[in-house]
This record gives C-alpha cells, structure tokens and sequence, in this order.
C-alpha cells in the first residue's frame, strides 16, 4: 500500500497531545485500497517549560502511550555475527570501488539480504530501499561526496543494525495503515543515530526529537527545518534522565509565575524592551491553543507576556490567536461585552462586511517565478527588488517581515486545493491574493511593535452580511503568519473559514445558541440630543 504522509505543523504547545495519536484520529487521513493518507509529525522542540516537573511528568506520561518508543532510551546496539561479517565485505567492496554509486550499493545490500523484506507489502519494501539511498545520498553530499569517509563505515553498521532491531520489530508490530511508530529521542545524538532518526522521517514515521537544554544535534541534517520544524519552549532546564517512573508534582502556580517573570525580566538583558526594538526582525508566527474564556485574557496581553514569546536570530516568535466563535452565549450581555473589549481595543481592524477582499484574477505564475530562490521557495529580497512589489514606501525590516511571511505562507499552504488544483497552483494563489493589501491593514502592520500589542482582526459573520470568501480566507492566513490575532464570530453556527482552511489550522469554540440574523453591535451609544427625543417619542 503506498503511503502519503501529510506534514503536521506543531509547537511546544501541542506536540504531546497530537503524537500520542493514531494517525487515524487526525486530520487528513483518508484510506483507499492501494493508497493511505495521513498527517505526520517531525519535530525538534528544544528546550523545557517553565516547571521542570511537569515537563518531566508530560515526557513520562507520553510514553505510556501505544506506540510510542523512546528509542533514546531503548537503542539496541546488538547485531549477529553472521550479519556482521556480510556488512564487513560490503564495507570492503566500498573501498576496492570508492567511486561505487549509491544504487548500486543498496544493491548489494539487498542481495546479501542486509534489509528486511515484506512479502504483504512491496510498496513499503521499495520505500526502505528508497529511503536509505536518500540517507546515504545526504551522508555524502555532508562528507565530501564520496562513500569512503571515515565515519561512512560506522554510520552504515548502524544503520543496519538499528533497521533490523527497531524498524523491522515496529512494522511487524503495527498495521502501517491504521498506525505508525511514534519515536521520541531524548538528549543528545550521535552522527549515526541522526542519520538513523532522518531515515525513520523518510519512511513517514512520527519522530519528536527532545533537548531540555536546547542544543540542536540534528541540525547537520535538516538545516533549514526542511524535514522537520522546530519548536522552542521559553526556557531550558539541564538534561536530566528520562523519567522512569511517574515525577511527583511539585511546581505551584507561583512558582511558575515567578519563573515567567524571571524570564520576562532577563531576557536579552533588559527588564523592558525599547520601543521598536524588533523593528528590523522578522516577526514569525506561533499561534497559541486556547479555552474560550482565555481568548479573551490572552488578547488583551502584549506579546512579551504570552506564552511561546522568544526572539531567536533575527526571528521574533509572536504568540497569536486565530480562533472561530460560533453561536452566541446564553449571556448576551456578557457575548457583547467580550467582543467590545476586542473591537475597542488599540489596533482593532473590524470587519463586518463580506467578502472583504476581492478575489484577484491577475496570472503572476511569471512574477511567482522569478522571484523563487535555489531551494524553490520564495525568495524575500528577490521579492523586495521585483518591479511588482507594492511596499516599497515601507520601512526595510518591515516590508521584508511582509515578504518572509508570504514565502512561509506558500511553502507550507494551508489553503484547502480546488478540485484538480496541485500544490503549486494553491501556492501561486495565495501569492496572488496576498502581494496586495488594503491600506487600512497595511496601517496597522506599521504600528505594530512585536514584542507590544498584538494587532487584533476582528470579523463579524452573520450570513447576512455577505459571503467570506476563499480569497478573504488567504489573506487571513497571512496575518496570522505575520503574528496578529484573528478572531472570527459567526453567531448561526454555520461554516465559513472551515470551507477553505482545515479546522486543525485554528482554534474553534462552540457557545450555547445558535442565532439567526443578529446583527452586528458596534458598542458605541448614540448619545446626541435628537436620538434620546426620538427615544422619548417612540
């Protein structure tokens, strides 16, 4: 059966929740006869939480799971001689052949029987195969181009080794089409066990790879978060063993707060940031999870005091919500007061009119193009020097926050496709719909200082106001790319932003009634002289 693993985007804030898992209770996955498809996670997360003891307790918990192998802790390095000695004479054909290519060397490893077969599933065979020439291909274009390196020999025993002694168990334990191995690596890695963890990635397996003090060992093999994204807690903790046995809880409320604060008043040295400190960073995404009611606490915070907040390079990671709010509360008075104290708020854009942004027919498939780097992606200051970039008048960090946005936006879409539309033809419609902005959204990019108030677009929904459209859908994903909160109401219930974006993309909260034809309250009184004598009359 052929395999089409679908990459799951996480964070720090639900990773644990979504590899514990089956790939059958995610998104996307979908089961025909001779083909499965299914969302898949790859991730670094680096560094720890603020509790030591809840992270510890959270690693603990995870795996208990079904299906998940910490393979840190479980890493079996035995290996039959007979085994050994066939490894041996293909390690002594490399260096009687050092120019041997690495389809043919693969070759012989399946003629000597040095990789497991399947007789139930030849699709899964050719993937083993595939997927180790990949990794040896990228042990030699990381190792001066040729299989006769000196750490060759042993990352290829490894290799081997650990194929027959966790991949061959895990496939035979698990129906690969209800279910893959989830692998966590904890702490520190060798070359080998790098090499290892990417070919696992290649097979379409879950694999999270863990380090409370933040060091990044899988860097050599995914530099630019190709494979895998990277995930950062706002602070580390010293490596310490994996848990064995459950941790007793003894971080407090307080003692959590007081390590948040310690961390908001050291971080890069300073107790307050200066205003635009950031203005020459890239500001990145990281959308926060949340309740209902903590929409609400959580808006009104700055970007520094939230959750996930870190700048990193010349990255600032802005916690932001994008959330949905269908139905209205039993409450009313309560539903109304929660919305005004968004749309009042400094640098509220409120949209209660739809479509908001008319959907653009022009064919930029030749600026898309043109502006796309050496890795396919688009290139940001490509962008910046194009004749068709409309954002010139803006400040340089500023309009290349804008441009780094987009080229995030379209290398990883999360735009539902049309029928019969490819990836690239979602790519080059969000490329369209985005390289434009109304000036009104343009002013507020402007005034938005990263690690201050977080911009809010605030959109009012009720059916009767017009269609939110497939267009209006892309945009938001470029604001919610950019760092600024959406919050969407739609008082009947009904779907709109699920039509076009997939719910996992954005947080979704269901209230008591479903209500028809309410109409939007602004929350501003009238309170003029000619009002209150038509109130008296009527």
């Amino acid at each position: 059966m052929k395999r089409k693993p679908i990459f799951m985007q996480v964070d720090y804030t639900n990773w644990m929740e979504e590899l514990a898992k089956p790939i059958t209770g995610r998104p996307q996955y979908h089961q025909e006869e001779s083909e499965v498809q299914y969302s898949r996670i790859a991730a670094r997360v680096l560094g720890a939480g603020f509790d030591e003891t809840e992270y510890l307790l959270a690693l603990y918990s995870l795996s208990e799971q079904p299906h998940v192998y910490l393979l840190s802790e479980t890493l079996d390095k035995t290996m039959p001689n007979d085994r050994f000695q066939s490894i041996q004479r293909i390690h002594h054909i490399i260096q009687e052949e050092p120019q041997l290519s690495i389809n043919r060397f693969v070759a012989f490893l399946e003629g000597a029987e040095l990789l497991p077969k399947y007789k139930e599933d030849p699709d899964f065979n050719r993937l083993v195969r595939s997927a180790l020439i990949e990794v040896f291909a990228l042990f030699q274009a990381n190792h001066g181009g040729a299989l006769g390196h000196p750490e060759f020999r042993r990352v290829f025993l490894d290799m081997i080794k650990w194929i027959w002694n966790h991949l061959d168990p895990w496939v035979k334990e698990i129906p690969l089409a209800q279910d893959v191995p989830h692998i966590v690596w904890y702490g520190d890695m060798s070359k080998s066990q790098a090499y290892f963890l990417y070919y696992l990635i290649l097979l379409g397996m879950d694999v999270v790879i863990l380090h409370p003090e933040g060091k990044d060992d899988f860097k050599e093999i995914d530099p630019k978060n190709e494979w895998t994204v990277q995930a950062a807690y706002p602070s580390t903790m010293k490596l310490q063993p994996f848990p064995t046995e459950e941790p007793k809880r003894q971080g407090t409320v307080a003692y959590r707060a007081s390590k948040e604060i310690e961390h908001v008043l050291n971080h890069e040295g300073s107790a307050f940031y200066k205003p635009w400190q950031f203005r020459n960073h890239l500001p990145v995404s990281v959308i926060l999870k949340t309740t209902y009611d903590e929409v609400f606490l959580l808006a009104k915070e700055k970007a520094f005091i939230r959750p996930g907040f870190a700048v990193e390079g010349e990255e600032v990671k802005v916690p932001n919500l994008f959330a949905k709010i269908s139905g209205v509360s039993k409450n009313r008075k309560d539903y109304w007061e929660k919305m005004h104290k968004l749309t009042n708020g400094p640098n509220a854009v409120t949209i209660t009119s739809f479509p908001y942004r008319k959907e653009s027919k022009a064919n930029n498939q030749f600026h898309y193009r043109h502006a796309l780097g050496k890795d396919g992606q688009l290139d940001p200051s490509k962008m910046l020097e194009s004749n068709w970039w409309q954002y010139g008048q803006l400040h340089d960090g500023l309009q290349m926050g804008i441009a780094a946005a987009i080229s995030r936006m379209c290398a990883d879409p999360k735009i539902k496709p049309l029928s019969g539309e490819s990836e690239e033809d979602v790519r080059l419609y969000l490329f369209t719909q985005t390289i434009t902005m109304p000036e009104e959204i343009l002013n507020v990019l402007q005034t938005f200082d990263y690690s201050q108030d977080v911009p809010k677009i605030i959109l009012y929904n009720n059916e009767k106001n017009g269609d939110l459209s497939r267009a209006d859908a892309a945009f938001l994903l470029l604001l919610s790319e950019f760092g600024l909160d959406i919050i969407l109401y739609n008082p009947p219930g009904h779907n709109d932003l699920e039509r076009f974006i997939d719910k996992q993309y954005f947080d979704h909260h269901l209230l008591e009634d479903m209500v028809f034809d309410l109409p939007f309250d602004s929350g501003k009184k009238d309170f003029s002289i000619l009002s209150r004598i038509f109130k008296q009359i009527f």
